[in-house]
Formats: structure tokens, C-alpha cells, sequence
């Protein structure tokens, strides 16, 4: 199977490689992303936390719907990315579930010089 779709969703892992509430690092183009799997969605942000800029978001815990960074407790919706505070956070991806298997859309940064 071709690891690119068409419409730029590329092969991340089966559905059934990701533990429920558990968080996984790929990279995708050169993109730290953290995979996580909650009530079966599967939700895809950016692995870097803006705080400090540490790439360990896929090592976080899963409270109230947010990824909690390990490193200073910084709470992001899965959903949005957004902190709790509702400011921008963490970048989110779409993710499409084809039999069984993750796609997720990367979109390359733009620098703006």
C-alpha cells in the first residue's frame, strides 16, 4: 500500500498499535507529533510544547478531555490544542482512520522571513 493518500494524509500506525490513553511520538516531514488514542478518537498535536519547547508531549496524561506536559503540567485540549485558558497551544492535525489504519495531514510550516 501506497504510504501517501492522495489528498496529502500520510500512514502514522495501525489503530491498534496506540494504547488507549497512552501517547505515541512519530514524525512526519520533519513534525514532532504525538498520537494519542482516548475513547477511541484518535487526536494528533504538535509533540513540542511551547513552553520551553520540549518534545515530550506524547509522554503526558490524559485529565479532563486536555494532554497535561509532563515537564511543568501545561494543560492543551485534544481536541483544539488550545490551553485551558482557551489561548493558542499546540497545533492540531486531522487524522483519518482507513481500515483500521491512522493517516494524519501535516501541513509544512511557512517561514516567513
Amino acid at each position: 500500500m501506497d504510504n501517501n493518500l492522495e489528498d496529502g494524509f500520510e500512514f502514522v500506525c495501525r489503530k491498534s498499535d496506540l494504547k488507549e490513553n497512552i501517547g505515541c511520538r512519530f514524525i512526519i516531514d520533519d513534525i514532532e507529533i504525538a498520537l494519542f488514542k482516548v475513547a477511541d478518537k484518535v487526536f494528533a498535536l504538535s509533540n513540542i510544547c511551547p513552553h520551553q519547547h520540549t518534545a515530550l508531549i506524547y509522554n503526558g496524561m490524559i485529565e479532563e478531555g486536555c494532554i497535561v506536559c509532563p515537564v511543568h503540567g501545561w494543560m492543551f485540549d485534544l481536541k483544539t490544542g488550545n490551553k485551558k485558558s482557551g489561548s493558542k497551544g499546540l497545533d492540531t492535525y486531522p487524522v483519518r482512520i482507513t481500515n483500521e489504519e491512522v493517516f494524519v495531514k501535516v501541513l509544512p510550516k511557512e517561514f516567513r522571513w
